[in-house]
């Protein structure tokens, strides 16, 4: 995607973030949830501390183009969790998913975590699968009252070694 910027998280995402994520749900997951489940899901943009606090203190990687936010990821470097990982729905398919990951496992790798772990979402789970993580288990998880399936996923990095000759 020419234009694409791949940047840290501000403070000042995180209104843009809330928005971003919320339209990921409702629009962007529609064919592996109904209506019901991503209205529990997300019934409105997050606005709480809480939001902002969870995108600053992990490692959150932002992509935008000409100012616009198209998706972002976050990983927890000290426990190898990846909690956030949503494209805009207009974006999907174009690459901004791809180049936001390649750039948390390289943060991951280059922190040297040996696993990442993740609950993927319906839609998300074969994002990650192509790119080597494998199922741990399916589940479902409650939100606001309504049961809404994912799936337990990770992946083992290999640690490079260096043969000495």
């Amino acid at each position: 995607m020419n234009g694409l910027i791949i940047r840290p998280c501000r403070v000042t995402d995180a209104p843009g973030l809330a928005e971003l994520y919320h339209r990921a749900v409702r629009e962007g997951t529609g064919g592996h949830y109904d209506a019901a489940q991503r209205e529990a899901w997300s019934p409105a943009p997050p606005s709480d501390e809480t939001w902002r606090r969870r995108l600053i203190e992990a490692q959150t990687v932002v992509a935008e183009q000409d100012g616009r936010l198209l998706g972002f990821m976050t990983l927890d470097i000290g426990s190898g969790w990846l909690d956030f990982a949503y494209v805009a729905p207009e974006a999907m398919g174009q690459g901004v998913g791809e180049t936001l990951y390649a750039v948390i496992e390289g943060r991951a790798r280059a922190a040297g975590l040996a696993r990442l772990e993740t609950e993927a979402s319906l839609l998300a789970e074969r994002f990650f699968t192509r790119r080597g993580w494998r199922l741990v288990k399916r589940q479902e998880v409650e939100r606001n009252g309504v049961r809404l399936p994912n799936a337990v996923m990770e992946k083992r990095l290999l640690a490079h070694v260096t043969v000495a000759a």
